[in-house]
């Protein structure tokens, strides 16, 4: 079983205490090749590109345009990936309280999606960027970051699930950022997890509530080892329960009611 995650605008790059086990060796991106050409295009990207292309102001443009000028993907450096994103998931993750052993297996199951990277694993070494998936970028490959990356991350993706006893994928990434995995070339089950607030019978999802939930789950898996998709049924962190009436078997329902 894989579980993917979206990344995080927020980023956080300073070191967790030197008490925390969570301090794992960088490991590589395993999609370096594509990023080092996806760089090329980046690099060239000037203030007023970032501006239109990420409708972001004047501050966070130049922030951004000196991030990709500073960027090298012939260097494993930065920090671990899991670590330093610092958005709303990542608050229910909370990688940084991890010790070794959790962290270890996380590396093994946890896979978080990029629009720079392509596909990350807990410990890849990144450094700071922003890059959503959803913009409209062109590059040699196509016309957005869906056409650069192509069929390579369900291709790893593919790969990657080789060896586990439930090959299912848990999708708890954004439809931006799952939309980035090609599901005629992906060969594995996919379930996504909904998390929805209840009030007076109504149910809706509310995006950050949502977003925390899913690394709460992917936290959930990490603790309690859970290798086969059935056991995330039993998830009930916060106030969320698994709704049998109100799922398929691809889509799975998690409901938390308000008082």
């Amino acid at each position: 079983m894989l579980l993917v995650l979206s990344p995080a605008k927020a980023m956080n790059f300073t070191p967790p205490d030197s008490v925390s086990g969570a301090m794992l060796p960088l490991t590589t991106p395993q999609l370096k090749e594509d990023i080092a050409v996806l760089d090329k295009t980046t690099r060239r990207l000037r203030k007023s590109d970032l501006r239109r292309l990420m409708g972001i102001s004047d501050a966070l443009a130049e922030l951004n345009h000196a991030r990709f000028q500073a960027f090298d993907p012939a260097v494993d450096d930065g920090l671990q990936a899991a670590i330093a994103f610092n958005g709303d998931v990542y608050q229910g993750l909370d990688a940084r309280s991890l010790d070794k052993a959790a962290f270890s297996w996380a590396q093994e199951r946890v896979r978080i999606l990029s629009g720079l990277y392509g596909l990350l694993r807990p410990a890849d070494a990144i450094q700071p960027y922003r890059l959503e998936m959803g913009i409209r970028l062109k590059t040699r490959r196509g016309a957005s970051l869906y056409a650069f990356w192509g069929d390579r991350i369900a291709r790893q993706l593919n790969a990657e699930a080789d060896g586990h006893a439930d090959r299912t994928l848990i999708n708890l990434a954004s439809q931006e950022y799952f939309g980035a995995v090609d599901r005629k070339a992906l060969t594995l089950p996919v379930v996504t997890c909904l998390f929805k607030e209840e009030r007076e019978g109504d149910q809706r999802q509310i995006s950050f509530f949502a977003k925390k939930a899913r690394g709460l789950m992917a936290r959930y898996a990490i603790d309690h080892r859970i290798d086969r998709a059935e056991g995330l049924k039993d998830f009930a962190v916060e106030g969320y329960r698994f709704q049998p009436d109100c799922s398929s078997d691809t889509e799975w329902v998690f409901v938390r009611r308000q008082i």
